[in-house]
């Protein structure tokens, strides 16, 4: 093996348990940044670029997309980083820098986001990963590795949305969903000031989520035990995936009220509330550069923490059946046996 090689675990096919594998490092582009990998997360979009759900995975893939790491090798053109530095870095890892919506700073938005993913091809369940350095973020000196991983990707993904449309204090806020994305959303909204409500059909949850820093918590999946709740929310922030009763969650917002979705849930519902209340129903994907380092200041700044299960990267697979299950509580970190300054 080279000394430049990658190890990693792959998706040989759709749907297959990850595989060990080696490949060679990417040649480092002029902005480029090699990262050795102590650190990733698994977000359930990891399992769903497995199950090729987007529709454009190529195989063999190296998931990973939360990671934190230390730079071991830098390309001739990236300024503010050098070897050693501890970075984090999340689903973004490049953009074509020349289209509109890079142009504007909303480099989330490329015309080429497609192929723009840390993880095309090889992401950070490995032992090192090579980006754009300018989508590798210094992080606070005293923040812990297991909390950054997550924020680079979930934190990020919440964080975005309720800084934009949620940032007055006072605003009423509810939170669809506690889990992986949601328990992080509860404590960005309330560090924000917004009065929070946490929305679960999972009654088990709600000391931890008034813990997370909810002001109510309430069960859906029964209308008459929502009807206290219609017309209550200026923003509902929604993280679930799957089926929902969209006519019940939308009776929560009030006039001119804003649904966001950050999670990939099944969109179907009747538009008459959405035309007769003014309704929005809001994409929200990642955000840029300067909301990241906004995300990580705040987060720091706020006490804001994912709740984390750490294993081994060799459990990946482990880890990815305790997502399927909906066992994770409520994010999962593997550590890597990469120490700084080695590859």
């Amino acid at each position: 093996m080279s000394p430049s090689d990658v190890n990693g675990y792959a998706a040989m096919a759709l749907g297959q348990p990850l595989e060990p594998i080696t490949y060679p490092a990417p040649q480092l582009g002029e902005h480029d940044v090699r990262v050795s990998v102590s650190h990733c997360g698994v977000c359930f979009t990891d399992v769903h670029a497995i199950d090729d759900y987007y529709g454009i995975t190529t195989f063999p893939f190296v998931p990973g997309h939360e990671i934190v790491g230390y730079v071991e090798a830098r390309g001739r053109e990236v300024s503010g980083l050098k070897e050693g530095d501890r970075v984090g870095i999340g689903w973004q890892g490049r953009s074509c820098m020349r289209c509109e919506w890079c142009a504007q700073g909303e480099e989330q938005l490329c015309q080429e986001i497609a192929e723009m993913g840390t993880w095309e091809r090889h992401g950070g369940f490995a032992s090192s990963v090579t980006v754009d350095g300018r989508f590798a973020y210094p992080l606070p000196a005293a923040m812990a590795p297991e909390v950054a991983a997550v924020l680079m990707c979930a934190g990020i993904s919440v964080f975005s949305p309720l800084s934009a449309y949620a940032a007055r204090p006072g605003q009423k806020v509810g939170i669809h969903g506690v889990g992986g994305l949601g328990h992080l959303a509860i404590q960005f909204a309330h560090a924000l000031g917004c009065e929070v409500t946490a929305l679960s059909s999972s009654p088990a949850k709600e000391q931890e989520a008034i813990g997370f820093g909810a002001d109510h918590f309430v069960v859906t999946g029964d209308r008459a035990r929502m009807r206290p709740i219609d017309y209550a929310f200026d923003l509902v922030l929604c993280t679930a995936h799957g089926e929902l009763d969209w006519e019940e969650l939308l009776m929560t917002l009030r006039k001119r009220g804003r649904l966001v979705l950050v999670g990939f849930p099944e969109l179907s519902t009747n538009p008459t509330d959405v035309v007769a209340h003014e309704l929005s129903i809001t994409g929200s994907f990642l955000g840029n550069r300067a909301t990241m380092r906004q995300m990580l200041s705040f987060a720091q700044a706020h006490g804001v923490a994912p709740r984390v299960e750490q294993m081994a990267m060799a459990q990946v697979n482990d880890a990815i059946g305790r997502l399927k299950e909906n066992r994770a509580r409520y994010r999962i970190v593997l550590s890597s046996e990469i120490t700084r300054g080695t590859g």
